[in-house]
C-alpha cells in the first residue's frame, strides 16, 4: 500500500462533508433545531412561565380581596300551625307552611401589613424567576456542549470507518493472495489461516466502527427529539492542521471568563440572595398582622307582611372591623422556619463554591486534554508516515514471498494504531479546545 494511497483514504472522508443531503445536517442546524424542541429546554420554558403567574399572584396579595355571597332557601312545615323566626334581630310569625328566604352579602378584606412579608415574596419570586431562566441557558449551554460532543465523535468514526474499509480491502487482498500462493506451495496452510483470521478481524472492525456510528446518531437524534424513522446523517469539513494546531486558550483566563459569563455561576450567587431573603421572610414570621375588613349584607323573608323591596330597606346592614393577630406561641412553627432557612442559608453557601470547583475542574480537564492531545496529533503524523512506509514495503515483500504473514500482520496492527491514534487525537484535540473557548462565551464552530 502506498503513501498515495493512504492519502487518498483520509481524502475520501471529506466526500461527506459536500453533502447537503435533506437528512444531513451541520453542527449548527443540529444546535439551532435543538434549542427549539429538546424536551427539556421547552420544560425549562415552562418553569419560567410558571414563575411569572406566581409573581403575578404574589403582586395580588398586596391589593384587598372582595367577594359576594348569596343565599336562597326555601322551607316547608308541613304539621307546624304557626312558626315564629327570627331574622336580623326581628321575630316573624306565619302560618305559611312553605316559605321562602333570600340572604345576600358582599365581604371586603384587606392585609394592611404582616411584617412586610407580601413585599418579600414578591422579591423571593423576582429572584427565583431570574434563577429560573438562567437554568434555562444553562440546559442550553448543556445541549449545545453534549451535541457538539456527539458531532465530533461521529465525525471521527466516519473517518475511522473508512480506515477500517481500506484496510479491509488490503486484508482481503493478502487473503486472495495467500490462497494462490498456498495452491503454488509457496505458503503453509497454518500460514493461510493466520491470513484468514486477518480478514475476519478486519471485517469485524468496519461491523464495530458501523455500530459505533450508529449509536452515536442515535444519541444525536435522541437530543434533537428525532424518532428513528427520521433519516439523519452529519455534514462537516475535516479539520485542518491550523485548527488543530491552533493556539490553546488559557485555562486561568477561560476560567476567569467563566466566572463572569456562566448561568450556573449567576444561578447559584442569586441562590444565595434568595435564601438569605427567605431567611428575612421567615423571622417576620414574629411580627403581628394587621388586617381590616367591612362588609355589607341584605335578607328578605317571604312570611313577612312588608313587602321584600321594603324588606330589602330595612334589613340593610354594614359593618367595618380592624384585626390584629399577634403570634404567642404557635408550636414551634415560626422558630423551624427560621432554623430551616439558616440551613438553607449555609447549604446555598456551599453549593455556590461546589459550582465553581466543578467549573474549574471541567475547564481544567478540558485544557489538559487539548494539550497532551495537541502533542500527541504530531507525533501521531510522524508515525502514520513511518509505519505506512514500512508497512507498503512489507506488503511488496509478501506478495512476491519474501515477507511471512506473522511480519504482515503485524504491520498492518502498526499502520492499525498509528492511524486511529492521529484521528484520535486530532478530533479530541479541536473538540477541547472549542469547548474552552465556548465556556469563555463564544460559539462552538466545527
Amino acid at each position: 500500500m502506498t503513501n498515495k494511497k493512504f492519502l487518498f483514504l483520509i481524502g475520501l472522508t471529506g466526500l461527506f462533508g459536500t453533502s447537503h443531503a435533506q437528512d444531513s445536517w451541520s453542527l449548527q442546524d443540529c444546535i439551532d433545531y435543538a434549542l427549539q424542541n429538546n424536551i427539556q429546554i421547552q420544560k425549562n420554558r415552562i418553569s419560567e412561565d410558571q414563575g411569572d403567574v406566581a409573581l403575578w399572584q404574589y403582586k395580588g396579595a398586596l391589593f384587598p380581596s372582595l367577594s359576594f355571597n348569596t343565599n336562597q332557601s326555601m322551607g316547608y312545615r308541613p304539621f307546624e300551625e304557626n312558626t315564629a323566626i327570627v331574622q336580623n334581630g326581628q321575630v316573624t310569625n306565619t302560618t305559611n307552611k312553605v316559605t321562602y328566604q333570600g340572604s345576600y352579602g358582599l365581604n371586603a378584606n384587606w392585609t394592611v401589613w404582616n411584617g412586610g412579608i407580601n413585599h418579600k415574596n414578591i422579591e423571593a419570586q423576582e429572584l427565583q424567576n431570574e434563577i429560573t431562566k438562567l437554568n434555562t441557558q444553562q440546559s442550553e449551554l448543556t445541549i449545545q456542549e453534549q451535541i457538539a460532543q456527539l458531532y465530533v465523535q461521529i465525525m471521527y468514526t466516519k473517518e475511522a470507518k473508512k480506515v477500517n474499509e481500506k484496510l479491509l480491502e488490503t486484508a482481503q487482498s493478502q487473503y486472495d493472495r495467500g490462497k494462490e500462493m498456498l495452491n503454488q506451495g509457496q505458503m503453509a496452510k497454518a500460514d493461510l489461516i493466520q491470513l484468514e483470521a486477518q480478514l475476519s478481524s478486519a471485517k469485524y472492525a468496519v461491523v464495530n466502527s458501523e455500530t459505533q456510528l450508529a449509536n452515536y446518531k442515535r444519541q444525536l437524534k435522541a437530543l434533537l427529539e428525532l424518532d428513528l424513522n427520521t433519516p439523519f446523517d452529519v455534514r462537516g469539513d475535516i479539520p485542518s492542521d491550523d485548527q488543530v494546531l491552533a493556539m490553546i486558550p488559557s485555562a486561568q483566563e477561560a476560567y476567569a471568563k467563566a466566572l463572569e459569563t456562566r448561568p450556573e455561576i449567576k444561578s447559584a450567587q442569586l441562590s444565595m440572595d434568595a435564601a438569605s431573603l427567605e431567611l428575612d421572610i421567615a423571622k417576620r414570621g414574629f411580627y403581628p398582622t394587621v388586617g381590616i375588613s367591612a362588609s355589607i349584607g341584605d335578607s328578605h323573608y317571604s312570611a313577612s307582611k312588608e313587602s321584600a323591596g321594603k324588606q330589602m330597606k330595612t334589613n340593610l346592614n354594614m359593618s367595618a372591623g380592624v384585626s390584629v393577630s399577634v403570634p404567642i406561641f404557635d408550636n414551634r412553627r415560626i422558630q423551624s422556619n427560621v432554623r430551616n432557612a439558616k440551613l438553607q442559608q449555609a447549604n446555598s453557601r456551599l453549593n455556590f463554591q461546589d459550582t465553581k470547583n466543578t467549573l474549574s475542574s471541567t475547564i481544567e480537564q478540558y485544557w489538559i486534554n487539548a494539550n497532551s492531545n495537541q502533542q500527541n496529533y504530531i507525533s501521531a503524523k510522524t508515525r502514520v508516515k513511518s509505519q505506512e512506509a514500512s508497512y507498503e514495503l512489507l506488503n511488496e515483500q509478501f506478495q512476491n514471498g519474501l515477507k511471512n504473514t506473522v511480519e504482515v500482520l503485524q504491520g498492518r496492527d502498526n499502520v492499525i494504531s498509528a492511524e486511529q491514534d492521529m484521528l484520535q487525537s486530532k478530533y479530541t484535540t479541536l473538540l477541547n479546545i472549542q469547548l474552552l473557548k465556548f465556556y469563555t462565551g463564544e460559539p462552538i464552530t466545527l
